[in-house]
């Protein structure tokens, strides 16, 4: 078995976290990982994107071959777009539909998520209005966690296992409000899932 995930967003938006709860949750379940280094974080606001590799066997390379990605795992629908080559001929894209508009000739979004759907599964995601039902526009990056752990080879328990690592040294309010965005974004992908 292996799974490989182009983790790919803005700087501020978590991506860090994401890969923290992955990497531990693959580790728990016994697997290999390695992750890229993840580029762009020197600016709040840049271009952010790292490789998981997820593997039961030894892994050879951090970096993921173009036409190799099982998943574009997004955070930011525009740079979803900018790793569409990595994508496997029947891999999985799981972006939000929610932009982050740090630049002023911002596309228009429905181009933007006319080209997602062009990938063989496709699910889009409003991350915002999920991570304010569950109380912290913040949580953004775990119901988009949460979206993508239908595809994931991961039980979901040490996902959540690892959320709550993630976030307990913050108190249980903010944890509780990580765990409930997960799972919101969650049952948004098991009932959109193309």
């Amino acid at each position: 078995m292996k799974y490989d995930i182009i983790l790919a967003g803005v700087g501020g938006q978590g991506i860090l976290s994401i890969a923290f709860v992955i990497d531990n949750a693959a580790l728990e379940q016994g697997l290999n990982f390695k992750q890229a280094e993840v580029h762009g974080m020197s600016q709040r606001g840049g271009a952010v994107q790292s490789h998981l590799r997820l593997s039961d066997s030894h892994i050879y390379s951090d970096l993921i071959p173009l036409g190799e990605a099982d998943m574009i795992l997004s955070v930011e629908p525009l740079e979803t777009l900018r790793y569409f080559d990595y994508l496997r001929p029947d891999g999985a894209v799981v972006s939000s539909s929610t932009p982050y508009k740090n630049i002023p000739d911002y596309p228009e979004l429905e181009g933007i998520f006319q080209e997602i759907k062009k990938a063989p599964v496709s699910v889009l995601i409003d991350s915002e209005k999920l991570a304010k039902q569950a109380g912290s526009v913040k949580a953004q990056n775990m119901v988009m966690l949460g979206a993508a752990s239908v595809f994931l080879p991961l039980k979901e328990e040490n996902l959540k296992k690892f959320i709550r690592v993630l976030f307990e040294r913050r108190g249980e309010q903010i944890v509780q409000v990580n765990l409930k965005a997960f799972e919101l974004g969650r049952e948004a992908a098991s009932s959109t899932k193309k």
